[in-house]
């Protein structure tokens, strides 16, 4: 191909304490990005550091001249760029001599190549103003053009710059938050009642995540934390400000092929995903021993997965709720369990059991509780070849789906106080049941097909399904599951595995 004609360009850099705190071109190509020049002369200057001369301070270059010296700089420099300098030039002249001018009131004179104080702000280049313009040029383009695409690049440079500890992360991302808020669709959807786009919604979602990780950094102060507090709150009391759970207006519910259904919906992806070798990197001093990143990272995972919330409301955060939990469990499967991890496993699982409230698999949860049916599900399957008895207590426990099951109250019905405190049986808009069920009903033929040929075991998660399952269909699938463990090739036939489904066909 015939490459372009060779241009030479006056390109700029300002250093501070190893960072490019400025930066000017005289190619003109404006982008979020540094363009080509200033990229080539920034290697140059890494790869080549005695090629650049190092100059000492202009400041003290000219204190080292004396009156003809100086007035011989002086004029040069005029004289190389009078078209550009000259009016300056004069105007300065003018002040200089005028001893009541405000530039006479100040001692000494600023100097750009002596570099900033120790206890300056110092941060990388960014122009605030590239980035304003491209994000509202992405967002003007509604998801044609790749739109989604390049914002989904500028989510990705955020993360990168969190990852750095870079502080201009928390710049940049309050600059795209704020064209977010300014787009004109937001209140055209809001007037109409209507939905926004489930791709728009999953940048909005970006936004979100990427807030969090910048207030839950260690590395912070408070000061700042307080001041993304103090926007945060601001932006959140815009009107047009999308909800969480996206149930604006008139929106209705379109559950068509919303969820993956059955066993293998991430692979009672993956499959895309490169494999990663996750390694035992040492933490430091401050942790207990045998502690690394890997089990900290996995251990917070297990937690997070455990905790018990209520569902929310909207259709859009309830798919949400569902999604995220796969992927983090997904992630989790990337893993290769060792004998560290697996004490962990057992640790958070018992831990979660003999919890309070706070925990999803506690004895006591409220009716709305988020179900942890996928979650167990995993833990089952991890704990089994290492503590089965915990690994059935577990996914025992997580067999229930409240949601379903009569709020007709126990007690003495015959106390006014007791009739006072009947909480009226109604079901709450659960948009995701149908995939909540299925899960459900996963969990539970996971279980069926690990106690194969155990007569109490099978005897115990027989009467779990018939207890905590509510749906004919997914009681009639389980039937079939039993049969066909119970009926494999390669064996005899499984007679109590048999009769569990015939139980199950029967009911």
């Amino acid at each position: 191909m015939q490459s372009e004609p060779e241009t030479v360009c006056n390109v700029a850099i300002s250093f501070d304490r190893c960072k490019i705190t400025s930066v000017t071109c005289s190619c003109g190509n404006k982008d979020i990005f540094y363009c080509a020049h200033v990229v080539a002369l920034s290697l140059y200057r890494i790869r080549k550091p005695d090629q650049v001369k190092l100059h000492l301070p202009i400041s003290e270059t000219l204190f080292q001249m004396n009156r003809d010296q100086l007035q011989k700089f002086v004029q040069y420099l005029i004289t190389v760029h009078h078209t550009e300098v000259l009016p300056t030039a004069q105007k300065l002249a003018d002040e200089i001599l005028s001893q009541n001018s405000e530039i006479n009131q100040v001692h000494g004179a600023p100097d750009p190549t002596a570099g900033a104080s120790i206890d300056d702000e110092n941060c990388w280049h960014l122009d605030e103003e590239q980035v304003q313009e491209q994000v509202k040029l992405f967002l003007s383009q509604g998801g044609y053009h790749g739109s989604g695409k390049q914002l989904n690049l500028l989510f990705a440079k955020v993360r990168e710059m969190l990852k750095m500890r870079d502080s201009n992360g928390a710049r940049m991302l309050t600059l795209i938050t704020e064209q977010f808020m300014a787009d004109p669709r937001l209140s055209l959807w809001r007037q109409q009642g209507t939905a926004m786009t489930d791709k728009y919604r999953q940048l909005w979602d970006e936004l979100g995540a990427l807030w969090m990780c910048i207030v839950l950094n260690p590395h912070c102060k408070l000061e700042q934390k307080a001041s993304w507090l103090k926007q945060l709150k601001k932006w959140n009391s815009v009107d047009v400000c999308p909800w969480e759970d996206g149930n604006h207006g008139n929106e209705l519910p379109n559950l068509t092929n919303a969820l993956p259904q059955g066993a293998n919906a991430n692979q009672e992806n993956m499959a895309q995903c490169k494999s990663l070798e996750y390694q035992h990197l040492p933490a430091h001093k401050f942790l207990e021993e045998g502690e690394s990143y890997l089990t900290l990272a996995v251990e917070v995972a297990l937690i997070g997965l455990g905790q018990q919330r209520i569902m929310p409301d909207g259709l859009y955060a309830q798919e949400k709720v569902c999604r995220n939990e796969e992927q983090l469990i997904s992630k989790l499967q990337e893993i290769e369990l060792d004998d560290t991890l697996v004490k962990i496993f057992r640790k958070q699982a018992v831990f979660l059991l003999e919890a309070g409230p706070y925990s999803g698999l506690g004895e006591v949860i409220h009716r709305e509780s988020v179900p942890m049916h996928t979650f167990a599900k995993y833990l089952f399957t991890s704990l089994l070849p290492h503590d089965a008895e915990l690994a059935y207590k577990t996914a025992l426990r997580a067999m229930r789906l409240l949601v379903l099951e009569s709020t007709a109250p126990s007690g003495d019905m015959s106390r006014p106080h007791h009739i006072a405190s009947v909480v009226p049986n109604r079901y709450p808009r659960w948009f995701t049941l149908s995939h909540i069920e299925s899960q459900q009903c996963e969990l539970a033929s996971t279980m069926l097909t690990a106690a194969k040929g155990d007569v109490q075991r099978l005897g115990t998660v027989l009467e779990s399904i018939q207890k905590n399952i509510h749906s004919s269909s997914h009681i009639f699938k389980l039937a079939q599951d039993a049969f066909k463990i119970a009926t494999l090739m390669d064996s005899l036939p499984d007679i109590t595995l048999l009769k569990v489904s015939l139980e199950l066909g029967l009911q």
